[in-house]
């Protein structure tokens, strides 16, 4: 079952505004039949890479990701269990990149597990190769977390300042 007015593969675009390395417009895709959707557009709010990054469990750094978006990668559980986990640290939002670094175009559809559980906050997946550049940015750069602008709408953006990431094809 599909929630009213969602089409199945509809995008959200975020905008990494720093570090500037990686200041580009980023696509993502929310789960299909869990999590909230964004009714607000935070202008500047962090995104943390979540540590252990595949986040299935307690946080070593869930005091930072409390009122920011969280970055998580793919595997050791259920997308809905990553959601649960970002939610209980006070996540607004939960960004899921796949866990093999050179998908640049699958994207992958999130869907519910098992379970009868569910999740309020929004979750997104994003591409393998984004999330690998995001967080490999970071860490040149000695960052805790990347600042962001999501959603963006793209359709009010001139073509010439779409910025998306030189390494995705669109």
């Amino acid at each position: 079952c599909t929630r009213p007015g969602f089409r199945i593969h509809e995008y959200l675009y975020f905008q990494v505004l720093s570090p500037g390395d990686i200041r580009y417009i980023f696509t993502a895709t929310p789960a299909r039949d869990f999590g909230g959707v964004f009714n607000t557009r935070y202008d500047q709010i962090h995104l943390v890479p979540a540590d252990p990054p595949e986040a299935c469990g307690e946080l070593n750094n869930g005091v930072f990701i409390q009122d920011q978006i969280a970055l998580v990668e793919r595997g050791g559980c259920s997308f809905l269990s990553k959601t649960r986990v970002i939610q209980e640290h006070g996540g607004r939002a939960v960004i899921i990149a796949d866990n093999a670094y050179d998908n640049d175009s699958f994207y992958i559809e999130m869907i519910q597990d098992s379970t009868r559980r569910t999740a309020d906050i929004p979750a997104l997946f994003l591409l393998g190769r984004d999330g690998y550049m995001i967080r490999r940015s970071l860490e040149q750069h000695g960052l805790p977390w990347a600042v962001i602008s999501i959603p963006v709408n793209v359709t009010s953006i001139p073509t010439y300042e779409m910025m998306q990431p030189p390494w995705t094809f669109w």
